[in-house]
């Protein structure tokens, strides 16, 4: 049964000319103080969400991007600043990107974060994607040998949840010797203490469902890692195959749930008195979307010419790239008014039964604050008590 809310912010700042005819994604340089709002949008959004009852804020950590669509570098930073700022709201590491830090740095920042916060911040972790981003700090990004990125991921991760999960550790494997073999203070050092360590243990960890692989998910049903599908980075819907595949994958290590447990579903929705009118004020932010994310790999049936063709915006509207109103048949997008975007939320919760989170995604690259502001507010109001109710309505049954 779905009982709460969230929504992933990537970091964007308000854009200018979105859309296939607008400015191409490598065309856009903004200044530095049009960067830095995407930390003033953090906290609007944050405070309106605390006051409307959502349960978590989910943002990303990126780094470099100039064109101005994901420009938070410092999650558990900005985390720590948000939570003593708002009084309820949980914030989600939509994701620490693994490769990109030191496994002991990583861990060391969320157990400060979790002290600080009083266990507000939600650890997530990811592989990377952005080879302008991954590369740069030194490790291989997906795009550029995803086997010995994921290798590096995995060993990360391991080194990460014993460094949480025990007193004192060690750790041997290809990438990392901790601690290192050397005499301190008169005896031979082979086991670290993580100081802090977190408060709230073990560590709720999360990690994106993006291709799906039978080896990530043997990875994270080993870990206890649960899985985030659709929204950001992760553009398909939450199909069948793939949510079953997780099911039985949680099946064959003991854990018996229900279709859609141990998830968050990401879906994009837009709200208006009509389906069609919603479909139009939102079709350009469909299209920047589809050309922050087509070229790194992000919309599989996209061919070459097609990525090639969404640089130019004299050619992007003839390339015949995928539609809004294919992203709202593949149940990737809900378009309408409150009432309709209920019923399709519905029936998503009967076909998932044990699915009890989603992130709404209205923070899209190329939405302006105040119209993100006006879609959280419209969807806290109209939507969500729907949900929060027949919560209710059960326990009571119970």
């Amino acid at each position: 049964m779905i009982t709460r809310f969230g929504s992933l912010f990537a970091g964007n700042v308000d854009l200018e000319n979105i859309g296939f005819e607008g400015t191409a994604v490598n065309d856009r340089w903004l200044p530095d103080q049009h960067l830095t709002t995407a930390f003033d949008k953090s906290l609007s959004f944050c405070k309106l969400m605390d006051d409307l009852g959502y349960s978590t804020f989910w943002s990303a950590e990126h780094h470099y991007q100039r064109e101005g669509y994901e420009c938070i570098p410092n999650l558990l930073m900005l985390y720590v600043h948000l939570a003593h700022l708002t009084k309820n709201l949980k914030f989600g590491c939509g994701f620490n990107i693994a490769p990109m830090w030191h496994p002991l740095r990583l861990a060391e920042d969320f157990a400060t974060a979790d002290l600080l916060t009083n266990g507000r911040v939600i650890f997530g972790v990811g592989r990377g994607y952005h080879s302008r981003e991954v590369d740069t700090f030194g490790s291989p990004s997906t795009i550029t040998d995803s086997e010995a990125n994921r290798e590096l991921f995995e060993e990360q991760v391991e080194v990460i949840l014993k460094a949480f999960n025990n007193e004192s550790f060690s750790h041997h494997g290809k990438y990392y010797d901790i601690p290192a073999e050397v005499p301190y203070r008169g005896y031979d050092l082979k086991e670290l203490t993580l100081v802090p360590r977190p408060k709230n243990l073990p560590v709720e960890t999360w990690q994106p469902i993006v291709s799906a692989g039978q080896r990530a998910m043997d990875f994270m049903v080993k870990h206890g890692i649960k899985g985030i599908v659709g929204g950001g980075a992760a553009t398909g819907g939450a199909g069948s195959e793939v949510l079953t595949r997780w099911r039985d994958t949680l099946a064959k290590a003991g854990r018996e749930t229900e279709l859609g447990g141990d998830l968050i579903i990401g879906i994009s929705i837009h709200l208006a008195d009509t389906e069609q009118q919603a479909m139009d004020e939102i079709r350009s932010v469909f299209e920047e979307n589809m050309k922050m994310f087509g070229a790194l790999g992000f919309v599989r049936e996209l061919t070459p010419e097609q990525i090639t063709s969404m640089g130019d915006p004299a050619k992007a509207r003839g390339a015949g790239l995928p539609t809004l109103e294919n992203a709202i048949k593949a149940g990737q997008w809900l378009c309408g008014p409150p009432e309709m975007v209920i019923e399709k939320l519905m029936a998503v919760q009967e076909q998932f039964p044990g699915l009890e989170e989603i992130n709404v995604g209205c923070t899209s690259m190329g939405m302006s604050e105040k119209r993100t502001l006006e879609q959280l507010e419209w969807f806290g109001k109209e939507v969500m008590p729907t949900f929060k109710n027949q919560a209710k309505a059960g326990a009571a049954a119970d």
